[in-house]
């Protein structure tokens, strides 16, 4: 072989190399899914269905309702006992999560 074939040789098997290393670095870098990540997030519910079950819940007089970023759903009315209340509601369930006396 001549010095010419020699480097050509040692470049091909190089260069298979890099990229024999590149496809199974790759294949590794993947990450193998979870099934929290690949689970559907339950729909949120709308507006309309947070109404209904705040009114089934027992509450009256729904003055608001609005989306927020950090508690869900944050809604406006009154309890069973008269007392005017802001709960916040899981956008899913439409449970409440927290309520506290509304001023």
């Amino acid at each position: 072989m001549t010095r010419i074939q020699h480097t050509l040789a040692a470049l091909a098997i190089g260069a298979s190399a890099l990229v024999a290393g590149t496809a199974a670095h790759a294949q590794a870098a993947v990450p193998a899914a979870t099934p929290a990540a690949t689970a559907p997030a339950a729909p949120m519910l709308t507006i309309r269905q947070v109404y209904d079950k705040m009114e089934a819940a027992g509450y009256r007089n729904i003055s608001e309702i609005e989306r927020s970023r950090k508690h869900g759903y944050e809604v406006k009315a009154y309890d069973p006992q008269g007392q005017r209340v802001k709960l916040y509601v899981d956008p899913q369930s439409g449970a409440v999560t927290r309520s506290r006396f509304d001023d």
